[in-house]
């Protein structure tokens, strides 16, 4: 059973740039496809970011242009590259296969002045 943890959040003031990592217990090479989600008080968690086995990438509109979803097989990690960050953004952020109900304790990303 592959094991998620997230790390890179802090604060950010808007505008700047954070990189969140997602380390892999197990190999992710046979996962059909990542994703990054987040969730932020009183609102449902949603999907932010998906990269396929294949490193076909897809982001919800509110990131797109702005985050990146990246992997490195060699050291089982998934990255998501977060520039031009708004306020909105502020959430917890976990990675997940898409379809894993699995939840780890995610990395808390907060942008403000």
């Amino acid at each position: 059973q592959v094991q998620l943890v997230e790390s890179g959040g802090g604060l950010v003031q808007p505008g700047g740039s954070l990189r969140l990592s997602c380390a892999a217990s197990g190999s992710i090479f046979s996962i059909n496809a990542m994703g990054w989600y987040r969730q932020a008080p009183g609102k449902e968690r949603e999907l932010v970011a998906v990269i396929s086995n294949g490193g076909n990438t897809h982001y919800a509109n509110s990131v797109k242009g702005r985050f990146t979803i990246s992997r490195d097989s060699a050291k089982n990690t998934v990255y998501l590259q977060m520039n031009s960050l708004k306020p909105e953004d502020t959430a917890v952020y976990y990675c997940n296969p898409v379809g894993s109900d699995y939840w780890g304790q995610g990395t808390q990303v907060t942008v403000s002045s």
